[in-house]
């Protein structure tokens, strides 16, 4: 039985789009400020930047077909990041007024867009990012949000007196637009918190409430997935960047598998698990990272095929689907394609 692959989000972005997202922080430009590019990389395309995104989504697909992925993402290559390119569609968050903030347990100290008042939805806007991507394919292509703990954390806030009330608000907002994302017909949609890595008692909490406040009225034909790793790296090659702890993921399991998710995807090739992890998902598809995203080595087919084969032990195949750890952005375009070809083979060779 072949295991079915995917990717994660973010792709690395063609190099005729203005480099605006925060995967070029490795290259020594300035971090401070992640938003601050994003507007002048627009008024550089000026007319031509619809045409150009486009272009890049039409590659990008074209890239995960040649490698053999099943379930596509649109690379995420209209973002300058997965969570700010959705806060500046959401009223109550301010891009001008930028607030200087710790984040990821102090590991990074940018400036950062604003709440300055009730966090809601605006025009939608993912529909038609994902029927674009959509009509270069036949396969599913997976449309990702950033979660509500997630993306309350990489802003600052002036409004809210509580992160709980704050994620509600978020979550509701979120929830339009999942709605929308099913009226258009897209069947696999998936949020991303990799901060529940890093709080795992603010997600027992009220983490897994928001999130399921996030797929409220999905029917049971959209596969709920959601996406939880252990933290990313400043540059590739970087092996000593920090992580949530190693053992979140256990912490984290029987919630994961009592609740409405379909599809959690975790890390497991940067920093392996012990495998013994996956016996509690009984109901649950588990998304396992088996390719790094922030090492420029290229696995051999055989350490993918072997991993696959260990972590085939402790959950059935067909409730397995093989990814890179996250988004491939920080990679170029080589590394990012010779990795998912060798990721597909392994999934084939099983």
């Amino acid at each position: 039985m072949k295991i079915k692959t995917t990717t994660i989000g973010a792709y690395p972005k063609p190099e005729y789009l203005p480099a605006f997202d925060w995967f070029s922080f490795g290259n020594n430009k300035d971090v401070t400020n992640p938003t601050e590019h994003y507007d002048s990389a627009l008024e550089t395309m000026g007319n031509k930047a619809d045409e150009l995104f486009e272009q890049a989504v039409k590659d990008v697909i074209s890239d995960q077909e040649e490698a053999g992925i099943d379930i596509l993402t649109d690379g995420e290559v209209k973002r300058e990041n997965y969570i700010h390119y959705h806060c500046r569609h959401l009223d109550g968050i301010d891009f001008h007024d930028l607030t200087e903030k710790a984040i990821r347990g102090g590991n990074y100290t940018p400036l950062l867009p604003t709440i300055t008042g009730p966090v809601r939805s605006k025009q939608h806007f993912l529909p038609n990012d994902w029927k674009i991507a959509q009509k270069y394919t036949k396969r599913t292509v997976k449309m990702t949000l950033p979660g509500p703990m997630t993306l309350g954390d990489t802003v600052a806030d002036k409004y809210y007196e509580s992160p709980k009330k704050r994620g509600s608000e978020i979550a509701s907002a979120l929830n339009k637009e999942v709605l929308a994302l099913v009226d258009a017909g897209c069947t696999d949609i998936q949020i991303d918190e990799p901060l529940f890595a890093r709080r795992v008692q603010d997600a027992l909490d009220y983490g897994f409430g928001h999130l399921e406040s996030c797929f409220e009225g999905v029917p049971d034909n959209v596969t709920r997935t959601v996406h939880m790793c252990c933290g990313y790296p400043d540059r590739l090659d970087n092996f000593e960047y920090p992580k949530a702890p190693k053992e979140c993921y256990f912490e984290l399991a029987e919630a994961i598998d009592s609740s409405s998710i379909d599809a959690i995807s975790i890390e497991d090739a940067h920093r392996q698990n012990d495998l013994s992890l996956l016996d509690p998902f009984k109901y649950t598809t588990v998304i396992l990272g088996v390719v790094s995203v922030a090492v420029s080595r290229i696995e051999t087919v055989k350490e993918i095929t072997d991993r696959l084969t260990e972590a085939i032990k402790h959950i059935d195949a067909e409730r397995i689907i093989a990814a890179p750890d996250c988004g491939l952005g920080l990679l170029n375009r080589d590394m990012a394609l010779a990795k998912l070809k060798n990721l597909c083979q392994a999934a084939r060779d099983i």
